[in-house]
């Protein structure tokens, strides 16, 4: 019983890496964009994915834009005091040559403000996300469920000038 729980586990974490979904331009390739599904009247989503540059100079992520938001910016939640707080990342996220970035949860994320409608689990969302050497990447995110992967509560979250 035991072997074959570890062989479902490797089975199981072999599926999910295969079908990550991947886009690349020049030498940054986008890893597994995905964001959370948002409750009835939100005006903001967030998005995320890795990013990896394969190239022998800096890229920077500028921002980006999708037809269910508004605005879409890179933003950085830290905290500071035990609040979180969320703002925009001036001039771009960096990604060093032979690195990878990984927008996640609590940490570095783009924001899509203004939102059309409500994202629901399922959805996939068609977006433009603009980089500062590479150019335009058109990339497609699955929604997922509310609390989905890394998900963290954000008690206390203040949202400068807003």
């Amino acid at each position: 019983m035991r072997t074959f729980l570890v062989l479902a586990s490797l089975l199981a974490a072999t599926a999910s890496a295969a079908y990550a979904t991947e886009y690349k331009s020049g030498p940054l390739t986008v890893t597994d964009p995905w964001s959370r599904a948002t409750p009835k009247g939100a005006q903001v989503a967030a998005g995320y994915m890795t990013i990896t540059n394969n190239g022998t100079t800096p890229d920077r992520l500028v921002g980006g834009s999708s037809d269910v938001a508004g605005k879409v910016e890179v933003h950085e939640m830290t905290m500071n005091q035990g609040v979180m707080k969320m703002r925009p990342v001036k001039g771009g996220l960096e990604i060093k040559p032979g690195q990878s970035v990984e927008l996640k949860p609590g940490s570095y994320h783009l924001m899509l403000e203004g939102l059309k409608k409500p994202i629901a689990p399922g959805d996939h969302i068609k977006a433009t996300l603009a980089f500062e050497k590479a150019g335009n990447v058109n990339v497609e995110f699955d929604v997922r469920a509310m609390g989905s992967e890394t998900g963290q509560k954000m008690p206390g979250m203040k949202m400068p000038g807003r």
